[in-house]
């Protein structure tokens, strides 16, 4: 589908600039763009980098044993096929981890390399499996308890306590948490059922 949107979106746009004579404006534009995506690459690459690194570091000093030890009978409950599976249990608490305290950025590399853990114990590579599922929801819905990045963002654009949302985002994101892994079990049992 998404092979028909962008260039439909690329030609309307450069139609669009013929007719109101802003030829100038889209040239402009396309370069910019350019160079934001890759400015935008350069940032996630490193970013990707330090927290691989990072990943690394802590599970050779045992810190990701630590935490999983500490999130583990949840995470038991929440992942009862995982219970004797410690190296994927300890990605999934990285991440878990890493979103906890609002760093957003340094949960995606994490997340990934728990969503590759979970794949090799996938019996089925086509498809996801229920704990990659729910992996996922819980992932998106991002727990946290320090909204790290949007109180920098609020300090930023000049708030005078950027960290006055965080009683309404760790009730918002325990809720939408709580409903995410909640549907996502329903799905997965309906899903089992239907087979």
């Amino acid at each position: 589908m998404m092979n028909y949107v962008w260039p439909a979106m690329i030609i309307f746009a450069f139609i669009a600039s013929i007719i109101t004579g802003n030829m100038a404006a889209l040239s402009s534009a396309v370069i910019q763009g350019g160079q934001d995506a890759v400015q935008l690459l350069l940032r996630l690459v490193a970013m990707l980098c330090l927290w691989g690194g990072i990943m690394e570091t802590a599970e050779k000093a045992g810190l990701t044993a630590a935490f999983s030890r500490l999130l583990s009978p949840a995470l038991k409950l929440i992942f009862p096929r995982l219970k004797k599976n410690e190296y994927a249990l300890e990605a999934i608490s990285m991440n878990i981890t890493a979103n906890v305290l609002g760093l957003g950025n340094a949960a995606t590399p994490l997340g990934l390399e728990a969503m590759r853990r979970l794949q090799q114990l996938n019996p089925d590579a086509s498809k996801a499996s229920d704990e990659m599922v729910v992996f996922v929801v819980m992932n998106t819905a991002a727990m946290h308890i320090i909204p790290t990045t949007v109180a920098t963002l609020r300090g930023q654009y000049g708030s005078q306590s950027p960290m006055a949302i965080m009683p309404a985002s760790v009730l918002t994101s325990a809720c939408a948490l709580t409903v995410a892994v909640f549907f996502a079990k329903l799905g997965n049992r309906l899903g089992r059922k239907s087979k």
